[in-house]
């Protein structure tokens, strides 16, 4: 037999940087404020429900957008929230997580030739899926530490052959929120050039300090030229569910629903019907877990101040992305992540990591989450207070 050669995609690539950092957190018993996972599952009624579902409903294959009461339910989210009229039988869809969800629109809609423009920081999802589906990926990136959008260099990205704009708000790892002036600036170059817009909306439901999440799909003009993709695993802290949700005009759902059946086709009933459950509850849960979220932040934030991090902005998600230089540490951010889990046993994650080519003066950033309990999050202050001390 020659020599087996996987597809070149993958094949070529290592393991995450996610894998590579939880290996080491492992090895060295370190405190894991890296993955962004947090420590206690959400809320019991919400996994009863589930448990209810699964035990006194079917188990066998429910159909492929979804089980209607979770299709309903995401509907009346984007009413609720957004004022975004859905029709759940046309235009909603359950996947696998929101990433099987991004997999799904980027193959469905993403022809070989067409060109995909992606912001970094990327999810590290985005690029492979797109490079899969044949897409030509376009690259415009905001920096630390202010994270501004640079208008001029996104408009020309933009021609004849962009297919679709991937929009990651609030954006992981930066934890930037795009305020409106920025979303209309996006919105007026999609209707310009007639792209469709792909927006990661997961922490939608985690923007502070009075924030308000505003989708682009709302802007005028763009309701039939946006993907919307929302998370339960976020939303309900329930991230080993791995259920999504995508919403879209019933024309641009179509081939994405196809793209959906050959994927996965299906979805476990049960925690469809948990995660309809957790929709429909009311806006003090909402509230309460933003705040609780926020708390958590300004928690960490405090700490890493104290140990002596310029600490950047966090406007929503799970993270918080620091300056190490003010440490005395002339490295780049993978280094100073090893440094930190051999002599402080803290984990972190290197913001280079989510940048492709030349670094461009990112690599003495580090982020941390914060969707984690106070003690250990105390734990891991501690330890770098008196490793950095030295």
């Amino acid at each position: 037999m020659t020599e087996f050669v996987g597809n070149p995609l993958f094949a070529s690539g290592g393991i995450t940087i996610f894998e590579v950092m939880n290996e080491l957190a492992q090895k060295h018993q370190a405190i894991n404020l890296g993955q962004g996972a947090p420590d206690t599952d959400g809320p019991a009624d919400i996994r009863e429900a589930a448990a209810k579902a699964t035990m006194e409903l079917s188990n066998q294959y429910p159909p492929l957008a979804g089980v209607p009461e979770l299709l309903q339910a995401v509907a009346d989210h984007n009413k609720r929230f957004y004022g975004i009229d859905v029709d759940p039988k046309t235009e909603v869809l359950v996947a696998v997580g929101a990433t099987e969800g991004l997999a799904d629109v980027i193959l469905g809609l993403v022809a070989p030739g067409d060109e995909v423009i992606l912001i970094e920081p990327l999810y590290d999802s985005y690029l492979p899926m797109v490079k899969l589906a044949g897409g030509i990926p376009k690259l415009v990136r905001v920096t630390p530490p202010h994270w501004e959008l640079p208008r001029e260099e996104l408009a020309a990205a933009f021609s004849e052959k962009t297919k679709l704009i991937l929009i990651n708000s609030p954006q992981n790892p930066c934890s930037k929120v795009y305020s409106d002036d920025e979303l209309q600036f996006v919105a007026d170059l999609c209707i310009k050039h007639d792209v469709i817009a792909l927006c990661d909306e997961v922490y939608e439901h985690l923007v502070f300090d009075g924030r308000k999440h505003k989708p682009l799909m709302t802007f005028p003009g763009m309701h039939d030229r946006t993907v919307r993709i929302g998370s339960a695993g976020k939303t309900f802290s329930l991230t080993g569910w791995k259920i999504g949700y995508v919403t879209a005009c019933a024309k641009l759902m179509e081939p994405i629903k196809k793209a959906h059946q050959f994927l996965v086709f299906t979805v476990p009933p049960g925690l469809q019907h948990g995660v309809a459950y957790g929709l429909n509850k009311d806006d003090e849960y909402f509230e309460t877990f933003t705040a609780e979220m926020q708390a958590k932040r300004d928690f960490l934030m405090k700490g890493l101040k104290e140990v002596g991090f310029d600490v950047l902005d966090s406007q929503g998600t799970y993270f918080i992305t620091c300056d190490f230089r003010p440490l005395g540490y002339d490295c780049d951010d993978v280094e100073f992540c090893q440094i930190m889990i051999k002599e402080a046993g803290v984990v972190a994650i290197p913001v280079s990591a989510f940048y492709q080519g030349e670094d461009g003066g990112v690599r003495h950033f580090v982020r941390f989450c914060f969707c984690k309990e106070e003690t250990k999050m105390q734990d891991a202050i501690d330890r770098m207070k008196k490793a950095f001390a030295k």
